[in-house]
C-alpha cells in the first residue's frame, strides 16, 4: 500500500511536470476529504504522509482559540482554559490533535480522489507558469487569439492564457481567431478563475513601451518618455525629453524617414502621434503639448491647477481639436487643467476679474474706486494679502502714505476677523453629525450652511454636480460626500 502511494506520486509528478510535494500536498487533502466523509458533524482532519516510506497517519485537530472570543465552531476549536488541561505549554492559535485510525487508501472514491489531486496539480501548474511569464518581466507580450469570449480575446502566449477585453482594444479593429495580436500587461490577478494575465492595447503605457522597444536610445538612458496620453486609434501625445544635449529627442523617437513612429503607428492601426518636448516649466509644457497650435499668451493658476491659455482665432480650432481631442490630450499629458480662449474673451474674463476685486476692496475696506484701482494693479487679489503682506510693499506704492496704509491694513484685518466670526456662527448653526462627516471642512461647512444646508438630509438629498458647485469640491470628493451623508438612510 506505502510502495503503491509513492510510484502513484511519481508518476503524477512525471506526467504533469511539477514537484512530487505538490502530489503529495494534494493527496494528503484527498485523504483528508475522504475521511470527513466519516463524521457527521464538521471536523478538521490533518493527513501526514511520510514522503520516505509513503505510509500516511490521520489526525482530527481542534483549534485553540482565546476564552473572550468563544466558540464559533465547536468542532474545530477549543477553548484555550480547556485546553490547558491537556497541554500545559499550548499556546492559542495552536491545534489539538488527537490520532485517528487511517482508512484503507483502497476504500476511497478512487474517482474522487483523483480528480482532486489532478485539479491540484493542474492549480499548481498554472501557478507555475505564472510565475514563470512573471519573472520573465514582459510588459509587452504576443500571442495568438485561441478564441473570442464575450467579445473579449482569449490569447495564447506559449503555456499562458490572457484576456484582452473588448473595452481594451482599439475602436474598430476586428480581432478574430487566429489573429497574432501585441499588448501590454495591463494586470495580473492571481484570484481570477479563468484567464489570470489581463492585456489592454488602449492603456498609454502601451504606446510608450512600444517606442522603448524601437528606440534604443531610451534603453540606455539617454532619452526618456515622461508622459503618454492617447484617444486609442486616433490619436495620441507622448513628453519626451533628452539627457545628452547632443540628442534630438523628437528626431530620435521619429526615426530616419520617420521609421520609428511609423513602426508604432502600424501596430496602432494608424493612431496619429504627437511627439512633444517635455519641460520642468509647466507653462512652457502646456505649450508644446498644445501643438500645432500657437499660443499668444499663458495665465497659470497654480491654486487651481489650472492654465488660461490664449489664442488667435486661427489658431482655436487647431488648439481645441475636433471634439476637443487636442485639448484634452494636452490636459492628460501635462495633468493641468487646460482652458482655450481668444484675446477677446481673455480680455472679458481679466475686466470681470478685475470688476469683482475693485468691488471686492470698496465694500470691505470702505475705500473709493481709486484706492481700489490701486491695490488691484499693484497685484493684490485678496483682504489677506493687504493685511499680511511685509509693510514695505505697501510703503513702497507712491499713491500711498504711512498713515494710508497702517489704515487699510487694520480695515483688512478687521474685515477677515468680521469673515471668520461669521463664518464660525454659521458652522455652528450645522448639525453635529454634518460637522463630523469624514472629509467636511469649516471652509465646506460655512459654504453649505450659506445655502441653507445644515443637516445630514440636506446634504444626503444633493445632486453631487450641485455639492461640486456649492462646496467647489472635484466630482468625485462631491460623490464620496454625499453617499456617507445618506449612509444613515441605509441603517435604519
Amino acid at each position: 500500500m506505502s510502495r503503491e502511494i509513492l510510484l502513484l506520486v511519481d508518476a503524477l509528478a512525471r506526467e504533469k511536470g511539477v514537484e512530487p510535494e505538490v502530489v503529495f500536498g494534494a493527496l494528503e487533502g484527498a485523504l483528508a476529504s475522504a475521511m470527513k466523509r466519516l463524521f457527521e458533524e464538521d471536523v478538521d482532519i490533518r493527513v501526514e504522509i511520510n514522503r520516505q516510506t509513503g505510509e500516511y497517519e490521520s489526525f482530527r485537530r481542534w483549534l485553540v482559540v482565546p476564552d473572550e472570543a468563544g466558540l464559533q465552531e465547536p468542532d474545530k476549536q477549543e477553548m484555550y482554559s480547556d485546553a490547558l488541561e491537556y497541554a500545559p505549554e499550548i499556546e492559542v492559535g495552536d491545534y489539538i490533535e488527537e490520532p485517528l485510525e487511517s482508512i484503507e487508501f483502497g476504500r476511497i472514491g478512487a474517482q474522487t480522489a483523483k480528480q482532486a489531486i489532478l485539479q491540484r496539480i493542474r492549480d499548481a501548474e498554472r501557478e507555475q507558469m505564472l510565475n514563470d511569464f512573471l519573472d520573465r518581466g514582459e510588459t509587452i507580450v504576443s500571442g495568438t487569439v485561441k478564441r473570442i469570449d464575450k467579445g473579449d480575446a482569449i490569447v495564447e502566449m506559449g503555456k499562458i492564457e490572457a484576456r484582452l477585453p473588448r473595452s481594451e482594444m482599439i475602436p474598430k479593429e476586428n480581432i478574430r481567431m487566429g489573429d497574432r495580436v501585441r499588448a501590454w500587461v495591463q494586470k495580473v490577478d492571481r484570484s481570477a478563475r479563468g484567464q489570470q494575465v489581463f492585456l489592454s492595447r488602449t492603456a498609454p503605457e502601451f504606446i510608450r513601451e512600444l517606442f522603448e522597444n524601437e528606440v534604443p536610445e531610451i534603453e540606455q538612458g539617454l532619452l526618456e518618455i515622461k508622459a503618454a496620453a492617447r484617444d486609442a486609434g486616433v490619436r495620441a501625445k507622448i513628453a519626451v525629453v533628452a539627457y545628452d544635449s547632443r540628442i534630438d529627442p523628437i528626431g530620435t523617437c521619429v526615426g530616419m524617414r520617420g521609421s520609428r513612429v511609423t513602426a508604432v503607428r502600424n501596430e496602432l492601426g494608424g493612431e496619429q502621434i504627437d511627439i512633444v518636448l517635455w519641460s520642468e516649466d509647466p507653462a512652457e509644457f502646456v505649450i508644446g503639448a498644445l501643438a500645432p497650435a500657437n499660443v499668444l499668451s499663458i495665465v497659470v493658476d497654480e491654486d487651481k491647477h489650472a492654465m488660461d491659455v490664449v489664442v488667435d482665432e486661427d489658431n482655436l480650432p487647431k488648439a481645441i481639436g475636433a471634439r476637443g481631442q487636442n485639448v484634452r490630450l494636452a490636459s492628460e499629458l501635462t495633468g493641468w487643467q487646460i482652458n482655450i480662449m481668444t484675446p477677446e474673451e481673455s480680455q472679458n474674463r481679466q475686466e470681470e476679474e478685475r470688476k469683482a476685486l475693485l468691488d471686492l476692496f470698496i465694500q470691505r475696506l470702505d475705500v473709493d474706486e481709486d484706492v481700489a484701482g490701486v491695490l488691484v494693479d499693484e497685484g493684490f487679489t485678496g483682504l489677506e494679502e493687504v493685511a499680511y503682506v511685509p509693510i514695505q510693499e505697501l510703503l513702497d506704492i507712491e499713491a500711498f502714505d504711512e498713515d494710508i496704509v497702517n489704515e487699510l491694513r487694520t480695515r483688512a484685518r478687521n474685515a477677515l476677523l468680521s469673515e471668520a466670526i461669521a463664518k464660525e456662527e454659521l458652522v455652528q448653526s450645522v448639525a453635529k453629525d454634518l460637522q463630523e462627516i469624514e472629509g467636511m471642512t469649516p471652509d465646506v461647512l460655512a459654504k453649505l450652511a450659506e445655502k441653507g444646508i445644515v443637516t445630514l438630509d440636506d446634504l444626503a438629498e444633493l445632486a453631487t454636480d450641485e455639492l461640486a458647485e456649492i462646496a467647489d469640491l472635484d466630482s468625485d470628493a462631491a460623490s464620496d460626500m454625499i453617499m456617507r451623508a445618506r449612509a444613515h438612510w441605509f441603517d435604519e
